[in-house]
């Protein structure tokens, strides 16, 4: 891909995501505040999933976003990256894993339409959340001591069983 067309195509994405999608989903939904600060995931353990946040937000260069942590965490548990690559893999794992919202829709079909190069990888990410256990109920505040890596398999578990299939 063209790198211009690249970047254009990231910014045109991040846009949509931050400045139109979640303000107008922070008024809709009345979503759930995150009420940790980074210097209480900071006292967690290596390894719990409070902890591997706030050092993946560092690595990255991230905000700690109060209404926008329960996505960065399932960046960590669903093992995708913060790229537009992953988080399109994300919304494509979320849809196949039966959770139908407005920006799941939008950026799955946002992905198809600019991200040809990537179509075999979001069929993937379907595709696995659609053999994975449902997670949209997941209580994601009160996992923070929980380590990363049960958490991790325990999603994974039809995800193993069906590829020894």
């Amino acid at each position: 891909m063209h790198p211009i067309i690249s970047k254009l195509r990231s910014k045109l994405l991040v846009f949509l995501t931050h400045q139109l999608a979640l303000p107008i989903l922070k008024i809709i939904r009345s979503p759930q505040k995150f009420e940790f600060t980074k210097e209480a995931l900071y006292q967690l353990p290596e390894g719990t999933l409070g902890r591997e946040l706030v050092t993946m937000l560092d690595k990255k260069n991230l905000k700690l976003l109060p209404y926008y942590a329960k996505h960065d965490i399932k960046h960590i548990l669903l093992q995708y990256d913060t790229t537009d690559e992953g988080e399109v893999c994300l919304q494509c794992f979320m849809l196949g894993n039966h959770h139908l919202s407005f920006p799941v829709m939008a950026t799955v079909v946002y992905g198809m339409v600019t991200m040809p190069e990537y179509w075999s990888k979001f069929n993937h990410a379907y595709k696995r959340g659609s053999r994975c256990k449902p997670i949209e109920d997941w209580q994601w505040f009160s996992l923070l001591d929980q380590p990363v890596q049960l958490l991790v398999n325990k999603i994974n578990e039809n995800e193993i069983v069906y590829a020894r299939d």
